[in-house]
């Protein structure tokens, strides 16, 4: 198997940064968090995961930057020594190091997506719903030549298709999807693969909870151009790409909100590759393949469109019609 020694250094730092999220979460009064507006658990576990992903990476793989979401310039300010206490302890419990140690590990993550080889790292995809106690993603892919040949998604609510909870995806390019127990290590994974749906009409959209993340009413008069009468099955972060993969639905759309607006390579990376290797497709909404050539942003893509496959024709070309239709 190529990327071996990437996929078992991966998969350990997104089991062991799910783990320190899922303790977060646990210990979250969601109700009083959400009045108050205080994202300061959210921001602990970002910054906590961050570490111990970029921590890891870099005793497995001492050579390869990493392009991550988080640097630690808010830690380092006096007023945040509080803050900066918060992140080495739930740091602690997975990873030993002092203040200097967990702050450099969070900087490593600050790369700027100029290498040829680097990892790109959401240590937590979808803070609101983690912080309503629902669905996120700690998401992790390797791009090598701006192409993406190793994703990774950790989904820690996620059902496990079991009666439990907690999911875990990879994909390596050209040796297919597979999902594993998040929360125990040495399983040799099952094989995932994307629904059976040849025809649009059948299919079930999978889309953002959060309204600002995509344009619903567009994704509505798409489904309405494909005959699609089910219900839209919404869930945050890229959650989404794993239920693609896995066959709960079997269109993910995420329509452009803005003209101005480029999507960032961290939120999709890993998605894209494990529903491409699970039988699926990913482009955008032009049908083009997402392009990871350039920097920190998928700048010459708008939007993404990802599906089980041979409806992905179809799909795109009602889109670029609704687009059209303004």
């Amino acid at each position: 198997m190529a990327y071996q020694t990437e996929l078992t250094a991966g998969l350990a730092a997104v089991r062991a940064a799910s783990r320190v999220c899922r303790s977060v979460q646990a210990r979250l009064a969601t109700a009083e968090a959400l009045e108050k507006k205080d994202k300061s658990p959210v921001t602990v576990a970002d910054f906590a995961s961050q570490a111990i992903v970029c921590e890891q990476l870099m005793r497995a793989l001492p050579g390869d930057p990493v392009v991550g979401e988080e640097g630690s310039d808010e830690l380092r300010q006096g007023a945040q020594a509080a803050l900066l206490d918060a992140v080495v302890r739930e740091v602690a419990s997975e990873r030993s190091g002092d203040a200097d140690e967990v702050l450099s590990w969070i900087d490593r993550g600050g790369a700027d997506a100029s290498s040829a080889r680097y990892w790109t790292l959401d240590p937590i995809d979808g803070t609101k719903g983690f912080l309503r106690g629902e669905q996120y993603a700690v998401a992790l892919g390797l791009i090598e030549k701006g192409q993406v040949v190793v994703g990774i998604l950790g989904c820690p609510n996620l059902d496990d298709g079991a009666g439990g909870r907690g999911a875990l995806f990879a994909a390596v390019k050209g040796e297919g999807a597979q999902r594993f127990p998040l929360w125990e290590e040495g399983d040799l994974g099952s094989v995932v693969r994307v629904s059976d749906v040849t025809r649009p009409a059948e299919a079930r959209f999978c889309e953002s909870v959060e309204s600002g993340h995509s344009n619903q009413d567009q994704s509505a008069r798409i489904a309405a151009g494909l005959g699609i009468t089910q219900e839209p099955f919404r869930i945050d972060s890229q959650c989404k790409y794993a239920a693609i993969a896995r066959g709960d639905a079997s269109i993910y759309l995420r329509m452009p909100t803005r003209a101005d607006y480029r999507e960032k390579i961290w939120d999709h990376a890993g998605g894209k590759l494990v529903v491409e290797e699970a039988g699926g497709r990913v482009t955008d909404v032009e049908g083009n393949p997402l392009d990871f050539s350039h920097g920190r942003t998928l700048d010459a893509n708008r939007g993404v469109v990802a599906t089980c496959g041979p409806i992905h024709d179809e799909v795109i070309a009602v889109v670029k019609k609704v687009r059209a239709e303004g």
